[in-house]
């Protein structure tokens, strides 16, 4: 348990990584915000959460309950489902939006989530107005 790391985990790097490689600038861990985002784009006015499946119980092929030690594991995974939904909530109420990408489905959240800053991005680009 003590190698397991809560920040700049490899699922975390790659999402990194490809946001700077498209052209978006972020912060990191904000302590200020719920649930310290792993990432967070304030010009979108959007927050990231890389989880891992094991530790946030993701119900995809990568997550199986503990055998060993099974309620621990299972009181401690809800109890973390319980304060994601709540950190989440809070955000969204401060004007927020939250993208969740999991380990599981790295590769096609970080498109999507690309996709959509990119959207926001041409969208907020000024025309040129034609003032003669």
């Amino acid at each position: 348990m003590s190698k397991v790391r809560g920040k700049d985990t490899s699922s975390e790097l790659i999402v990194r990584k490809a946001l700077h490689n498209a052209g978006f600038r972020f912060r990191l861990h904000a302590k200020d915000l719920p649930g310290n985002p792993d990432i967070i784009l304030p010009k979108f006015q959007t927050v990231i959460f890389v989880n891992g499946c094991l530790w946030h119980g993701h119900e995809c092929a990568k997550f199986r309950w503990p055998v060993s030690n099974s309620d621990y594991w299972r009181t401690k995974i809800t109890k973390t489902q319980i304060r994601d939904s709540k950190n989440i909530a809070e955000l969204e109420c401060d004007g927020w939006k939250v993208d969740l990408i999991w380990d599981c489905d790295s590769g096609n959240g970080i498109e999507s989530l690309i996709q959509r800053l990119s959207n926001i991005r041409r969208n907020n680009v000024q025309q040129p107005s034609e003032e003669d």
